[in-house]
């Protein structure tokens, strides 16, 4: 079945296959003509522009650059687990959200907008959190499968809500799924709290783990790396610091599945704990490969995994959610 649209002057409501969308039109709408479909797993999005000098391969459905274009029309067709969409569960509802948005050029007349776009289905009575639930964010590399996302306070499913009130605990789990491969050791080796999905030169960035997996957040708060349940998966507990206050804030990762039989001070997880200092993860006995947190932890001349055919290092990005003001 196909949307039905009716466009207001503040409003345009779609009614599709059960599904729910609400797109608060901005004042460019008057300009041009929305309409959305949204599937089971896929949103369909054709943008039509009276505008002449309007530039229709400069829209942009989150990442993803449009399908086709022509001088007047830009259409999208993308699955919901692409183009940064972002899912919320609540209540009765399952909740998919993106922003369609124009960049304009230097020399353009047009301005820049950013046009909200959301999905509503009903959450299905059978549908129960699961760990590998598509609210992570999942990335294939081989036949490896990564998985990140935020998640409740017990680790046992998906973050029911992304705000998080400061000096309250953020808690994270990646996992990495293996088909063939010898058991691996999921390491966070980097991560970075930056207000944008992707990473800039010119971003502002707010370092949580650096230096080859040392965990800089645990020196001074109560952030810290949790006991593993398996190694293919790491949990991190992640204390909500003064940055980007109540704007989308992601964190951006590397991941790196690793030989737990390969630690050294380039491939580690390494928090502070008070009264004892920097301690490993996976084994408190070899936690003197953590004493280089405080310095510069090198790489040693050797052929690494991750530079073989498959590859084990894999960038990854967690959000948005919003830190919000205890007091708001």
């Amino acid at each position: 079945m196909h949307c039905v649209s009716r466009k207001y002057s503040v409003m345009m409501v779609s009614f599709c296959q059960g599904a729910l969308l609400l797109s608060l039109a901005a004042a460019m709408a008057v300009y041009a003509d929305m309409k959305v479909d949204c599937g089971p797993d896929f949103v369909t999005l054709m943008w039509t522009e009276s505008r002449p000098q309007a530039d229709t391969s400069l829209l942009r459905l989150g990442n993803c650059f449009p399908t086709s274009f022509s001088a007047g029309e830009a259409y999208f067709y993308v699955d919901l687990t692409d183009c940064n969409f972002r899912r919320l569960v609540t209540g009765d509802a399952l909740v998919y959200s993106n922003d369609l948005t124009y960049v304009a050029s230097a020399d353009s007349y047009n301005l820049a907008f950013t046009h909200p776009v959301v999905c509503a289905y009903e959450r299905p009575k059978d549908w129960y959190a699961t760990i590998y639930d598509p609210v992570f964010k999942t990335y294939s590399l081989g036949d490896l499968q990564f998985n990140i996302g935020l998640m409740n306070d017990d680790f046992s499913g998906p973050a029911e809500s992304t705000r998080f009130p400061l000096g309250s605990i953020i808690p994270i789990m990646a996992s990495v799924v293996q088909e063939t491969h010898q058991l691996l050791l999921l390491l966070l080796e980097e991560c970075v709290a930056a207000t944008t999905p992707e990473l800039y030169p010119e971003s502002t960035m707010y370092p949580i783990i650096s230096n080859k997996g040392c965990l800089l957040e645990s020196v001074s708060s109560r952030s810290k790396f949790e006991p593993r349940q398996k190694s293919s998966e790491i949990r991190l507990s992640l204390q909500t610091f003064t940055f980007a206050m109540g704007e989308a804030v992601f964190i951006h990762c590397k991941l790196l599945a690793w030989d737990p039989n390969g630690l050294d001070s380039t491939k580690k997880a390494c928090h502070f704990v008070e009264g004892h200092g920097w301690e490993l993860l996976d084994n408190l006995a070899q936690s003197n490969l953590c004493d280089c947190c405080e310095s510069k932890c090198k790489s040693r001349r050797q052929r690494s995994v991750a530079s073989e055919k498959h590859g084990m290092l894999h960038k990854a990005v967690i959000g948005p959610f919003t830190i919000t003001d205890v007091n708001s």
